[in-house]
């Protein structure tokens, strides 16, 4: 069944559609640094650099030579969404998402899928959700709502996120969303699980090579599957910190965060987050898209790209192209791939 991905960024989400053998024909974003990575790891498919409020039917035909859409899936962003004035959902600054809704009313897939942040569930009392399943239910489409976590289904991060999935109603279909499955030796795959074949890059006058070698050969499942396509790795290079910054996150145990930290220092990153150390035997918190205030469970250290992805996960042979602040963006912005595959595989059943 073919996929088109609008706002794919990198493409973690229609990669996990792609371990479930649908081809995945065509990515749009207008993030150039994301564009390349997703064409680097989605060797057969197309992409368009470019506004989707911009992009035209026509457009999108040529693009995947007029082949047929089975499912369309997407992550556009809720930022500065607004309900305001009679026709409510139709403000302008909803435009992203109705641009989406245009492509599913446009091309009539069979299936469609939105993710986002938990939070647009109560987004103005709920109604901007409502406003959401109004619009698909008008064009025909029955959809289901659930916020899934990720750690639920093999991805060592306790990442919540909403999806929206919908099939066309003469398709007579009742959706579940898939149940919560254990992959591995056990249900939740720890910070430590993930990462503890890369080198640890203790040495800060050595931050790492484009390309190094494993630290060990795979020590579970999960580093097993993650290394399936990969001899070596990459995108794993340390951040070069000052002496001082080190210094305070070393004082920071497992798990804990700025609360930890001496109170003369406490007021240097005051809010949720700041100064979070990964706790080893834990799935990590929700990982950041490179704002530097999460740090490796035991090195004074952010994590490197490579562990981020780990810790989505990406496999190793996933690369990540751009600048440094780029990689990390792509990688944090991303739907974990393992999620995305239980969702895929959930909807060819429906399809099936």
């Amino acid at each position: 069944m073919n996929i088109i991905d609008i706002f794919s960024g990198c493409g973690g989400l229609s990669y996990g559609f792609e371990m479930a053998d649908f081809n995945v024909l065509l990515g749009i974003d207008n993030d150039k640094a994301a564009l390349k990575s997703f064409v680097a790891n989605h060797k057969n498919s197309n992409s368009m650099l470019t506004d989707i409020t911009q992009v035209t039917k026509l457009e999108i035909s040529e693009a995947i030579n007029y082949k047929e859409i089975d499912v369309i899936v997407g992550g556009p962003p809720c930022q500065g969404m607004s309900l305001s004035g009679p026709r409510q959902f139709h403000d302008p600054r909803n435009s992203l998402y109705l641009s989406f809704i245009n492509a599913v009313n446009e091309f009539r897939p069979k299936a469609f899928v939105i993710e986002n942040v938990p939070g647009l569930v109560s987004l103005f009392g709920g109604r901007i959700k409502e406003s959401i399943l109004a619009e698909f239910e008008t064009m025909g489409y029955t959809v289901k709502v659930e916020i899934l976590l990720a750690s639920d289904f093999g991805v060592p991060q306790n990442r919540k996120r909403v999806f929206f999935v919908g099939f066309r109603k003469d398709l007579g279909i009742e959706y579940s969303f898939p149940n919560p499955t254990t992959l591995f030796e056990h249900e939740k795959i720890t910070a430590e699980e993930a990462t503890s074949d890369l080198p640890l890059l203790e040495d800060f006058n050595h931050l790492g090579e484009e390309i190094q070698d494993y630290l060990s050969p795979p020590q579970n499942n999960y580093q097993e599957i993650m290394r399936k396509k990969s001899k070596q790795i990459t995108n794993h290079i340390a951040t070069n910190h000052s002496e001082q910054t080190r210094s305070i996150i070393a004082l920071v145990p497992e798990g804990e965060n700025y609360k930890s930290l001496p109170e003369h220092l406490r007021s240097t990153r005051k809010f949720n987050v700041a100064w979070t150390r990964y706790h080893s035997k834990k799935p990590t918190p929700t990982i950041d898209t490179g704002h530097r205030h999460h740090f490796h469970y035991s090195m004074n250290r952010v994590p490197t790209v490579r562990e981020n992805a780990r810790f989505q996960s990406f496999p190793d042979d996933f690369v990540f192209l751009g600048n440094r602040t780029e990689q990390y963006r792509q990688v944090g912005n991303a739907v974990p791939p393992l999620l995305a595959f239980e969702i895929a595989k959930s909807i060819k059943q429906a399809l099936s």
